[in-house]
Formats: C-alpha cells, structure tokens, sequence
C-alpha cells in the first residue's frame, strides 16, 4: 500500500515507518520539524532513514555522534527520497496549512494515512496553548479533509491516555467517560475523537483512534522521563521524582506499539453491528468509527522503572522527591482487551529488557558529559 505518515521525523513515526518499508509499503512521511525538543534529534532519525544532508553544528552537551549530525532537507514542500529506501519520500510540510495539505493529499492519493504529527507534550500546552489548537485541531481538521476529499481507505491517529484526566477507574477502559481533562493537550486530542466520528458518520471514512500509554525506548523524545533520567544520571546529577515515586505508569516499549498501529492500519474501522443508539459505547458507532486503548496492560511503579534504569546504566540515581505537578495523574492502565479481540495485538516486552534497549541506544548514540 502507499502510506503517508506524519511526523515520520517523530519518535513513533520513525519506528513505524522502518516497519513499513521492511515490509514493502510505500510510504510518504512528513514533518514540519519544529524546534519544542532538540531539532538535531529529529534530523538524526531522518538520516537514519536515508534523508541526509549538510552536517549539522556540534551541540555543547550532550555530544552528539557524527552519525547523528546530518540535517534534513529544508526546502519546505519539496519531495526528497530516501537513499536507503527506494520506496521512502519525506516531505517539510506544516499539517496546519491547509494549501500545502490539500495539494499533498492531491498528488499523492494514499490508500491509508497514519497521523502522528502534533505538538505533543502534557506540561507546554500550560505554557503555550494555542501552538497545540493549531497543529492538533486546525492540522488535525486539514487531514481529515484531505482523506475525504482523495480515497483514503482508513485513518489511523494518534489519540492518548491523557483523556481519561480526572478518571481514578482502573484499569482505563474506552467504554469509561472522557469529559474531564486536565491538560489543554488532552483536550485537543479528545476534540480529534469527535471531529472524526462525525466525518466518519457524514462521509463515511473509516478512522481509528489509538490512545497511546507511556511509549519509550530507543530514539525516543528528549523531554520524556527516561531520556532525562538517563542523561542526568550520567552527569552525576539528581533526578526529580514526581508524587514522591508514587506514580505508576503502563509504559508500553514503541515496537509494541509500533506492532499495534500496523495491525490496526491493515484492519480499516468499520459500524459496529452491535452498537446500540439506546446505550451508545464511545468506543465504536454505526458509523464506521473505533477508538482503542494500545498500551502494555500491566502498569509498572515510577520506582520500578528508575531501579531498571540504574540497573541497565550500572550506576544509582541521586533523588530528589517532589510534590505532583500540575497536569500530571498519579497512575494509568490500559485495558486493551478490545484491541487484543479485534487485532490479536500482544505487548510482550518487559519494562526491564525496553529499559536495556533504550539505553544501549543511548549509549551508542550520545557520549555521555561529566
């Protein structure tokens, strides 16, 4: 199939479209490679991929390897291809422009999207809400438009766990309420919900939301726990524990996931015979419409994951306890149950050997400060 993939520059989209093209896809990735993490990280997947260009300044810390210098592309709108991949092409576009959407949908006719892109993060959308109304309302409106109006078979995107805001009901489940988010960027991602079960419901596009649960491992963001963790134990600097180390979290390793995405893009969303207008689940409709929890199903303590981390680096955390922030829920489970059912998806990787990974990665790829 042709697939495009937005924000193949990201930490999902780079994982799932070395997937795709190991399995013979042909894919069309996107990105508008903003500056909200570390640029260089992203140029850095986008080499990996077969997208190098000019070598990059050498970053003050951490050091970055001369693998992981190279730059993307930078005309914005121009279609590069992969030296790796014959089937890979990546384009610069920004998804809130609705011009440069519709032209890309329009040349490019793919039979399944998946959407990735948005402006991600739970604690900068306290501090710069209306980055995420325009890359995850305005941008998310602009590919649903463009999967109307050109044949997409089936949109899958990218919903989260942070929906389920103030729900204390373990574990979380889709048939459960999602009416109280406590983060602008949970929000955004819930009106997504709702803009494509109407364009489900009006035009028939089959659409798929996942709820992602804590991905990590290797390539992942630098503002995530783990990243930060690691690189601030290798400095010999404290690490801050949110609530105390009372958290826990379904951390799910990104080849689960990245398994997931694929079974549920090869299975277009279709009306749920048994859906009942009398006792509506929010989880599926007549129309042809899914929303799906894809995490590990078995949470594991903030405490845990730290002891794995020290394990893998061989060395241990200075810490430094501190109260919740704001934004931040104590725990998440998932309750994959239905995902399992309909896709036969299995997460099988312990948070031990993910955590491994990670940092070996890590290791290769950064040399440590200090």
């Amino acid at each position: 199939m042709k697939i495009l993939v937005t924000g193949i520059a990201g930490f999902i989209g780079f994982h799932l479209a070395q997937r795709l093209i190991e399995r013979g896809d042909e894919v069309i990735g996107i990105d508008n490679l903003n500056d909200y993490y570390d640029v260089r990280l992203k140029y850095a997947r986008l080499a990996e991929l077969g997208f190098a260009g000019t070598p990059g300044a050498s970053p003050a810390s951490p050091v970055v390897t001369p693998a992981s210098q190279a730059t993307a592309p930078e005309t914005p709108g121009a279609t590069v291809k992969s030296t790796r991949h014959p089937k890979l092409r990546f384009r610069r576009l920004e998804i809130a422009d609705a011009a440069a959407m519709q032209e890309l949908f329009a040349q490019e006719r793919p039979d399944r999207v998946c959407h990735l892109a948005a402006q991600a993060g739970v604690r900068y959308s306290l501090q710069n809400p209306g980055s995420y109304v325009q890359s995850n309302v305005v941008g998310f409106l602009n590919i649903l438009e463009g999967c109307r109006h050109n044949g997409v078979g089936h949109l899958v995107y990218a919903s989260t766990s942070s929906v389920y805001g103030l729900n204390e009901q373990m574990p979380f489940n889709t048939a459960h309420p999602v009416e109280h988010p406590v983060t602008i960027y949970a929000a955004t991602k819930k009106s997504n919900e709702l803009f494509a079960h109407t364009y489900s419901h009006l035009f028939g596009l089959p659409t798929t939301g996942l709820r992602f649960f804590t991905v990590y491992g290797p390539w992942g963001r630098p503002d995530m726990a783990l990243f930060l963790f690691t690189e601030r134990i290798l400095r010999n600097e404290p690490i801050d524990v949110y609530n105390n180390g009372n958290m826990k979290r379904d951390f799910t390793y990104v080849d689960d996931i990245v398994e997931g995405v694929i079974r549920c893009l090869d299975r277009p969303a279709a009306p749920d015979p048994a859906w009942d207008p009398k006792a509506p689940s929010p989880a599926a409709s007549s129309a042809p419409y899914r929303v799906y929890n894809i995490g590990n199903g078995n949470p594991a303590g903030l405490m845990a994951y730290i002891e794995a981390l020290e394990s893998a680096l061989g060395r241990t955390a200075d810490k430094n306890y501190m109260p919740m922030q704001p934004g931040d829920v104590p725990a998440t489970w998932a309750d994959t149950t239905d995902l399992q059912r309909d896709t036969g998806y299995a997460p099988s990787t312990p948070i031990t050997v993910g955590v491994k990974r990670f940092v070996d990665w890590y290791l290769r790829h950064y040399q440590p400060v200090g």
